[in-house]
């Protein structure tokens, strides 16, 4: 504990005093001259000494001089050496660096940026990225209490981020324009929207955005192609007025697997950049053709409502039949639901259970519940007669497809007879049910996975109300149908359940960060974050290699993969020591987004200079710039009391005055012949 600096001076005082008392006086006269100088001494010594070994501090008012920050950010993205830029902006920041008046007045401090914000070692203009925005907010977070104006040296164009013009900043920006400012004509595919993936023989959409950028008239050509085939073709008109265009196609998934498509519109006139004319784009086409057999002891709408869900994929097809009328063979489908089971169903139970037939239970208000008790499900229910109404809630955690939430506690209750229920075998839970708001631990949607066989349970009649409810709050079935989609999709595969899956694209744009996600389950398919994961990839061309270790991120293994050259990937995301991999490719094509633009985007760096208090200047007027931040009086010079503590023991003159004083001491002793 640190003693006080008052009382540390006085314990010293009286025990310098104290001892040196004992040592001259006790015993000895008063009245001798020369013992009182001897007692000064001592006593200023031993006072000294007790101080430094008691150590106090002293606090002294020291003044700081605090000059503006000056922040320098300078673009280092492949737009700016495209533009042919770069040598300017060394030129301007060794001129902006060099000035002794901009030294003098400011701290200057510089940062280049793209991707992301870094302190300049040295500039290569070979980001792939540029995000002014964040490099902005940087600044402005460093140096949130300080006076720090920000020369922005830029082309202006961004490709990430948030919008520059609304960016907010709490520091004046000052823009130099880079590159040229003179608008090109210029037409380009702003973006392009697509599904990833798509059923044989179905249509998937696509969106396209087209824009021009030029003062007359003119009209292109915009086509997609399939291998070299022309798959859609439109002539597209554009204005200085009408200068951007929608396309909205739908082509058809005629080959199953992986198609590549290119998206295109003709170059016109004078166009000095067609590197944006074209647009790649893939879609994974699956082969899913499900025949879907449905079996009920009652009339329900919840029948009607499960056929059009299902059916809205047309790779699918259902039939109904009253269980009675049921002639046909359940060979011929790849699910069977059987609605509000019966004695009725004995045979077909038997006929399921016989050919590991992949089925979906769906009981309610008819449903026999002793009959089901006593079929070997493993699964019963100890029910009363009274109906209950089951919300739902849904489960997070249910990994066994993937599955969003569509606002199913939203959805109206179903309706079922009221019991505990028992499941003895491995099952994953997608919905819960609740009561009267209240979540229970019980299941309302469950499926199983036992190798290649998989069945589910839905625990409750009036689905059909879920669908009229999501139209209702979509004002589209789309979501619904979606989710049974996925839900018969799964049910009616064969396929055994993979313990490693992966979500990687199929497609990249050059020099892009790929991430990469991976889930590994143990062999009760729980998410197991035990393991060490590692992803293989190889070049097919060159057959160079790289390998990057997985980490646990959240509830999946993540991964990020850099500066991979344009070609054919394949890949191999294995589970170390175990038998367990995944193997696929990807493609990464050759498209350099910085290098789609033709000039400098002025507007925005002016509404970033206009909405900061700050002021645009072009790449020649840098002189005007260091003269106007030397005349603004915003940005001055602070000064700032600051209180150092300091102790006793920084302070040498002090061990010096104890031996002086302790020499004299002695000399004087040995001199009147006291030792």
């Amino acid at each position: 504990m640190q003693i006080p600096n008052y009382i540390a001076i006085i314990i010293a005082l009286i025990l310098s005093l104290s001892i040196s008392f004992l040592q001259y006086f006790y015993k000895e006269k008063y009245s001798v001259k020369n013992t009182v100088l001897l007692f000064c001494l001592r006593s200023f010594s031993i006072f000294l000494l007790l101080l430094l070994l008691f150590n106090p501090t002293i606090n002294k008012v020291e003044l700081q001089t605090i000059k503006p920050v000056l922040s320098v950010l300078v673009d280092n993205s492949q737009s700016i050496s495209f533009l042919n830029e770069d040598k300017n902006i060394v030129s301007c920041i060794q001129s902006i660096k060099n000035d002794p008046e901009i030294e003098k007045r400011f701290d200057m401090i510089e940062f280049s940026f793209g991707n992301k914000l870094n302190k300049i070692d040295s500039l290569s203009f070979t980001d792939t990225q540029t995000n002014i925005s964040e490099a902005i907010s940087s600044q402005n977070q460093l140096y949130s209490n300080r006076i720090a104006p920000i020369i922005l040296l830029s082309d202006g164009n961004q490709t990430i981020g948030n919008a520059l013009e609304f960016t907010d900043s709490n520091q004046k920006i000052f823009p130099v324009v880079f590159g040229d400012t003179i608008q090109f004509t210029d037409l380009k595919i702003e973006q392009l929207n697509v599904n990833k993936f798509s059923y044989l023989k179905n249509k998937f959409p696509v969106e396209v955005f087209l824009n021009y950028q030029g003062k007359k008239r003119i009209s292109s050509q915009f086509s997609i192609y399939n291998n070299g085939t022309s798959l859609f073709s439109k002539k597209i008109q554009f204005s200085p007025t009408n200068n951007s265009k929608t396309i909205l196609t739908n082509l058809t998934s005629n080959k199953k697997g992986l198609q590549y498509y290119t998206a295109s519109i003709k170059e016109i006139k004078g166009e000095k950049n067609i590197k944006n004319n074209t647009k790649k784009f893939s879609v994974e086409v699956i082969d899913e053709q499900t025949k879907v057999l449905i079996l009920t002891s009652v009339l329900h709408p919840d029948l009607g409502s499960l056929k059009k869900s299902i059916e809205s994929n047309q790779q699918r097809s259902v039939d109904i039949f009253l269980i009675d009328q049921f002639k046909k063979e359940i060979d011929d489908y790849q699910l069977v639901i059987l609605y509000q089971l019966n004695k009725k169903f004995n045979k077909i139970i038997e006929e399921v259970k016989l050919k590991n037939k992949n089925y979906l239970l769906i009981s309610g208000t008819n449903t026999n519940w002793n009959f089901i008790n006593n079929q070997q499900f493993n699964i019963t229910k100890n029910h009363l007669n009274s109906i209950e109404n089951y919300g739902a809630i849904f489960n997070n955690s249910y990994l066994t497809f993937a599955q969003k939430d569509i606002g199913f506690n939203q959805f109206p209750p179903l309706k079922d007879k009221f019991g505990e229920i028992t499941i003895s075998k491995e099952h994953q839970t997608l919905l819960y049910q609740q009561i009267n708001g209240i979540k229970r631990n019980q299941p309302l949607l469950v499926t199983f996975d036992e190798n290649s066989h998989k069945s589910g349970i839905l625990f409750g009649e009036g689905i059909w109300k879920w669908r009229s409810t999501s139209f209702l709050s979509e004002n589209s079935f789309y979501n619904f149908d979606q989710f049974i989609g996925d839900l018969v999709q799964y049910l009616a595969s064969n396929k055994k359940r993979n313990r490693l899956d992966s979500n990687i694209e199929s497609l990249y744009s050059t020099n892009t960060n790929i991430n990469i996600s991976a889930f590994y389950r143990d062999k009760n398919y729980r998410f197991d974050t035990r393991a060490s994961l590692e992803i293989t990839v190889t070049n097919t061309d060159t057959k160079k290699t790289l390998t990057s270790p997985f980490k646990l991120i959240n509830d999946s293994y993540q991964t990020k993969i850099e500066n991979l050259n344009s070609g054919v990937y394949n890949y191999k995301i294995a589970v170390l020591d175990q038998p367990l991999n995944i193997n696929g490719k990807f493609t990464i094509k050759k498209e350099q987004i910085e290098q789609q633009f033709t000039n400098a985007n002025f507007n925005k760096l002016l509404k970033i200079a206009d909405r900061t208090g700050g002021e645009l200047y072009f790449k020649n007027e840098v002189t005007k710039l260091k003269k106007a931040l030397l005349n603004d009086k915003s940005f001055y010079t602070t000064q700032e009391k600051k209180i150092v503590a300091k102790q006793l023991i920084d302070w040498k003159w002090i061990l010096a005055l104890i031996i002086s004083s302790f020499t004299l001491e002695w000399f004087l002793r040995k001199y009147l012949g006291k030792i």
